[in-house]
């Protein structure tokens, strides 16, 4: 996780945009060093001209009608926002929110990364 996060950063500063995807909070957990000390502060620490960002859609799983166990469902997005104060951590709370979120994540100009957080058993909701 933590070589892929790395390699997707690395990508970014060639001027692509690339989604990251980490299907889980505890396996973006593996990957902590890259995005807090290394992806949020990219601008800074390369001193780049070029909008350098990734995208990252991660999920949180349900606990039915198959609970994937513990390490499968947690929720760290407050944890992760201090860390980040430079990337945009979007919580998805309704399948409305996807399509608009995905957009401005895509199409921002401010170089800025963003965290999708998706909680896709809601969206039945």
């Amino acid at each position: 996780m933590d070589f892929q996060k790395g390699l997707s950063n690395e990508t970014s500063m060639r001027g692509k945009i690339l989604v990251c995807i980490f299907s889980r909070w505890n396996f973006l957990l593996l990957a902590t060093n890259q995005i807090s000390n290394h992806l949020d502060k990219i601008k800074k620490l390369a001193q780049l001209s070029t909008l350098a960002r990734v995208i990252i859609p991660r999920g949180i799983d349900s606990e039915t009608p198959l609970h994937p166990g513990p390490q499968h469902t947690g929720d760290i997005t407050d944890a992760f926002r201090p860390m980040c104060r430079n990337t945009n951590i979007v919580r998805l709370n309704r399948k409305e929110d996807i399509v608009a979120n995905c957009r401005e994540a895509l199409e921002r100009k401010d170089g800025v990364s963003t965290i999708l957080d998706e909680w896709s058993y809601k969206y039945g909701d």
